[in-house]
């Protein structure tokens, strides 16, 4: 058996038990995506919530929970990265466009380890999941020009994005394996953003983080590169009228969950950003809540 704690061994691993024999008989058997739902907006789960209250009347918080020791003797790698991805959900994609110095080797991947973390300036964390000196292909065109292009994933493309993640060796280009058009116009960077894209992001790296392995110690496991924003390009029907943000109903999003699965967007509610002293009512209302939440703490079995 493959040593699963070898990060090559367990991502070869944990495609081979993704890839079911069966899926299509599955997947027919399964109701039909419905092209014409749209995005609704809905109240919240409890509309009449107050404060100090904890979860809403919708939620069972009765059940116990079990501890998990990510380092136990008897979990692996892959047992981690399962819990985890199955478990911070739903995650954005990043639909990477990158190349070599010379432009010759171009490169599309996604990437669900993908969040922007600061605003001035504009930057945005991705983790490539190979260390630096075995860099995937996305990770050594990064680092050998410092650009790239990362390209948000709507329903209209899923399943060319899907077929992006597909294990090709460098000189493989996923352009030709997705049939997605790339669009040679970026104004910072020299990678192509991907037309059928509609928003977009040229960015330059920013820095490069390697970690260490707990599970195989002395060997790097893993990277986190952070970019800085550069450039941006949105679809015209999909900015709101002032051109400040992007309709959410235009842009249909779609993010990783757990295993073989993606999540559309098909509701959303709103929840007002909370005021201290005008929704809290300031520190005499915070300290009822605090004498509330003692009294209640006090008289539970």
């Amino acid at each position: 058996m493959a040593n699963t704690n070898d990060p090559k061994a367990a991502e070869a691993a944990l495609k081979a038990a993704n890839r079911r024999a069966d899926f299509k008989q599955i997947e027919a058997s399964r109701p039909v995506f419905d092209q014409s739902t749209t995005i609704q907006f809905t109240q919240p789960p409890d509309p009449d919530w107050a404060y100090g209250s904890g979860s809403n009347r919708a939620w069972d918080s009765s059940a116990g929970h079990t501890s998990i020791d990510p380092y136990a003797a008897d979990r692996t790698l892959i047992d981690n990265y399962r819990l985890l991805v199955s478990g911070i959900v739903p995650r954005p994609i990043a639909f990477v466009s990158t190349c070599s110095r010379d432009g010759k080797e171009q490169n599309l991947a996604p990437f669900s380890f993908f969040q922007f973390v600061n605003v001035d300036p504009p930057v945005i964390a991705l983790a490539v999941t190979s260390p630096i000196g075995a860099a995937k292909d996305t990770l050594r065109n990064l680092l050998d020009t410092g650009e790239c292009v990362i390209n948000i994933v709507s329903e209209g493309f899923i399943e060319a994005v899907n077929a992006a993640s597909v294990n090709a060796p460098y000189g493989a280009s996923e352009w030709d394996i997705s049939g997605l058009t790339p669009v040679y116009d970026t104004k910072t960077v020299l990678p192509p953003r991907v037309k059928e894209s509609i928003f977009s992001i040229e960015a330059k790296l920013e820095s490069v983080r390697n970690f260490t392995s707990r599970l195989n110690p002395g060997t790097k496991s893993g990277s986190l590169q952070l970019v800085e924003v550069s450039h941006f390009w949105a679809r015209d029907d999909a900015l709101t009228p002032d051109g400040k943000a992007l309709d959410i109903s235009v842009l249909r999003p779609v993010s990783r969950l757990g295993g073989l699965s993606y999540g559309r967007l098909t509701q959303v509610f709103d929840l007002p950003r909370p005021d201290f002293d005008q929704d809290v009512g300031g520190s005499e209302g915070y300290e009822r809540l605090k004498r509330g939440r003692k009294q209640r703490e006090n008289s539970a079995p």
